[in-house]
């Protein structure tokens, strides 16, 4: 069994190990974002009015919100590496669920089981920073997190590429087959970490209201990511509508080309766990904030559909992935340093938060597009960071 104290942290947590975590929440996270650039043809499939597609990615979100706040906090009671082994059982199933279903209310609790299970990323990230020790800890999360990213950005366009070969359903088969395999390396790899708490289920979700009142600072990290991960979610939510619309009239292997382009933003989180071990945390939060204002901004600088306005859009999707991500792992590696006792209970309010504001962006952005057209669902992208930045610049310096 691995000790939890930070002095046997750095022998207990091998190179190997960072890497094996690092992948299993790169491949877990994404089957959060494989329906994102489908939503075109599971919704042609199951008979969902386009209006609506945008429902597919909330529910899912709403899953994740859900299990962040009621499967997280167990991370700080149970053996960890069991819990991560139900969750990625459970995960399996709803994948082969969304695939045997016609009906879009089932497609839609299939959704929902998705985002509820694939929380088992975040029992992963707080496992590792708890054998992290404090000075290394922001570039183990960055490291952690860079697999995540990478699970997140690479999910459109793999499954982009696999629909125009074959089909959208393929997609959730292939990705049930791997979480199989997943489990079978992860329970042999994977050391077994008891958490110290003893309290209660229902103890330890009612300690949650506390925390929050406790720590400002959390309360503040999560709404700044719930402003920039809105905006991620507007983005990356309508994007594939526009590229498939008559404007650009891209195929499903376009739309998958172009999500390419959003890989290259997960180098941001290795950079900002260093930057932030440094104590720099701060001058990069704004950074990465503005940089998600200026990502929308340069989509409205050519005419609709044009050669340049395309490479905008993608030069815009690489800028904002990157501060979205920064982001995260500057407020993940502020909150990690609260409570080393309730650090599962922390990162799942602080994912949580920001997943709502995810949730709300995915919602109001493809009935925007709709009505209004990218336009009006670029400057929605651009309000939600400049509030977060506003917000921020209320933050009082130590």
């Amino acid at each position: 069994m691995l000790r939890n104290d930070p002095a046997a942290s750095v022998a207990a947590m091998p190179a190997w190990l960072t890497v094996l975590i690092a992948a299993a929440c790169g491949l877990i996270v994404a089957n959060l974002y494989y329906a994102q650039p489908l939503l075109g043809p599971i919704s042609r499939s199951i008979g969902l009015r386009p209006a609506a597609a945008g429902l597919i990615v909330t529910l899912t979100q709403v899953g994740y919100g859900a299990g962040l706040l009621l499967i997280v906090p167990l991370g700080d009671l149970l053996e960890n590496r069991k819990l991560i082994l139900s969750l990625v059982a459970l995960q399996t199933g709803a994948l082969l669920l969304a695939v045997l279903v016609g009906q879009p209310s089932a497609f839609m609790l299939a959704a929902l089981l998705i985002g509820f299970t694939a929380v088992a990323v975040q029992v992963l990230v707080p496992y590792a920073s708890h054998m992290a020790p404090e000075a290394l800890r922001g570039r183990v999360v960055g490291n952690v997190m860079s697999g995540l990213m990478f699970g997140i950005m690479l999910a459109r366009p793999v499954a982009s590429m696999i629909t125009y070969r074959w089909s959208w359903q393929v997609v959730y088969v292939v990705s049930a087959v791997v979480m199989v395999l997943l489990g079978v390396v992860l329970r042999l790899l994977l050391p077994v970490r008891h958490p110290h708490s003893r309290s209660g289920y229902v103890a330890l979700l009612a300690s949650m209201g506390g925390i929050v009142a406790k720590y400002s600072v959390l309360r503040r990290r999560g709404l700044y990511q719930a402003g920039m991960f809105g905006s991620f979610s507007v983005f990356w939510t309508v994007t594939p509508l526009l590229l498939t619309s008559p404007t650009y009239g891209l195929t499903q292997r376009g739309v998958g080309m172009f999500a390419l382009a959003g890989v290259a933003g997960a180098i941001a989180a290795p950079i900002a766990g260093r930057v932030a071990d440094r104590g720099l945390v701060r001058p990069a939060s704004t950074f990465c904030m503005a940089a998600a204002i200026v990502a929308y901004g340069m989509t409205l600088v050519a005419p609709a559909g044009s050669t340049v306005a395309l490479g905008l859009l993608v030069a815009a999707a690489i800028l904002l992935d990157f501060g979205v991500t920064g982001n995260l792992v500057l407020g993940q590696r502020v909150i990690f340093g609260l409570d080393p006792h309730s650090r599962s209970r922390v990162n799942g309010i602080y994912m949580a938060t920001f997943f709502a504001g995810g949730a709300i962006g995915s919602a109001l952005s493809a009935w925007t597009f709709e009505r209004w057209g990218w336009g009006a669902t670029a400057a929605l992208g651009m309000a939600l960071p400049a509030a977060a930045l506003l917000y921020f610049a209320t933050e009082k310096r130590d």
